[in-house]
């Protein structure tokens, strides 16, 4: 009887996606433990993160992972204590596939948080470490951290002329007041569907303060858009949700980042994806996304003051040099001339600059002016 209870439990919370990453998981214990009963060095193979186990796909305009993969044995004293962790994480994403839940990046570290029996040795000495082996899960197992039942914290704020579905509750993002709504760090269509919307673009902003001046100006409503941010470097629920509405709604999206090294970082990993999660690309990535501003030449032709400079320290010009060797920007003229005069200025600049000139000036002059004249970098 205890049997098929479990069996009803677990047949009304697993749904497609759990199965697959079920399978993939069971998979890897099996063939750990048929490794282990042929008293053979059990072991994990994990595709490797790296720039040189990117490629840049032209024709798609996406980063993908190659197939390099550095293999995890137990026995192995500098990699056991990874793969014993690899297996521990892969336990607890079971369960909660099991039990039909969801929990936060910081919750796994706490449940598998231990000390192991007969040492002082703790699974894990942090969450950085915790996140990183999870990391790993998810490109061995072909299946993206939602599939794992596992979100992080929310990091992004979303206003507009568009009305969604929550986890089945109606949320009009027209009267969102000044907090707005916050974006998820889970946006599958199985939590959040589309269900009524007027805009016509959606315009991405770095940062919350530039996004506070947006929405307290109504620019929204005047420009019939959607205005979103991410806290900087948007995490991956903005990213997906950004995608899907272009997809889905095809709306185009224009960013408005800094003019320095991180702003154009941002856009490329909005754009083109990241190198670190090069297998998420082809949901995450928008090819088409437009870099709207601050450019450069903002500097003379918007006659902004001496006081907006912000000297570009070592770092950050060798940062921009990386940037500009990346094989998705080396053709790009456009973006080379942007990354040489910002070099050249030997300074960067923040969007919230633009305030030197009038408190609305970004929202009432700047961006306006650069849509209507389509004058964006891609």
């Amino acid at each position: 009887m205890a049997k098929n209870t479990t069996q009803s439990k677990t047949s009304r919370s697993v749904t497609q996606r759990d199965a697959h990453t079920m399978k993939q998981l069971v998979g890897m214990a099996d063939a750990v433990a048929r490794t282990s009963l042929a008293y053979r060095d059990p072991s994990v193979e994990v595709p490797a993160r790296t720039l040189a186990n990117t490629t840049f796909n032209k024709k798609r305009r996406t980063l993908e992972m190659g197939k390099a993969a550095q293999t995890r044995n137990l026995f192995n004293v500098g990699q056991a204590k990874k793969f014993m962790q690899t297996m521990l994480l892969g336990s607890g994403v079971k369960s909660l596939i099991d039990a039909g839940k969801t929990l936060s990046l910081r919750g796994m570290y706490y449940k598998g948080l231990h000390t192991i029996p007969g040492t002082k040795e703790k699974t894990f000495a942090d969450q950085d470490e915790s996140d990183t082996i999870l990391e790993d899960l998810e490109v061995s197992l072909g299946s993206l951290r939602e599939e794992l039942h596992l979100f992080a914290k929310k990091a992004g704020t979303m206003v507009g002329n568009i009305t969604i579905i929550d986890s089945g509750d109606e949320i009009d993002c027209r009267r969102m007041g000044s907090g707005g709504y916050a974006i998820p760090s889970i946006c599958e269509p199985d939590v959040i569907q589309f269900k009524k919307c007027d805009a016509k673009f959606i315009l991405h902003v770095e940062k919350n303060t530039v996004w506070s001046r947006f929405n307290e100006d109504k620019f929204w409503q005047k420009h019939n858009c959607i205005l979103t941010e991410g806290g900087g470097q948007p995490p991956r629920g903005v990213r997906r949700l950004l995608r899907r509405m272009h997809d889905e709604l095809k709306l185009p999206v224009y960013c408005l980042l800094d003019c320095d090294p991180w702003g154009h970082y941002i856009y490329s990993v909005m754009k083109q994806g990241s190198i670190n999660l090069a297998f998420e690309s082809e949901r995450l990535a928008i090819p088409d996304a437009k870099f709207l501003g601050i450019r450069a030449i903002d500097y003379d032709r918007c006659d902004l003051s001496d006081d907006v400079q912000i000297a570009l320290t070592e770092n950050d010009i060798n940062r921009a040099k990386q940037i500009a060797a990346y094989p998705w920007f080396t053709d790009k003229k456009e973006w080379q001339r942007e990354i040489d005069a910002m070099l050249k200025n030997g300074f960067k600049m923040e969007v919230e600059s633009l305030i030197t000139k009038d408190i609305s000036y970004v929202t009432e002059v700047y961006v306006p002016e650069r849509l209507k004249a389509k004058d964006w970098l891609d």
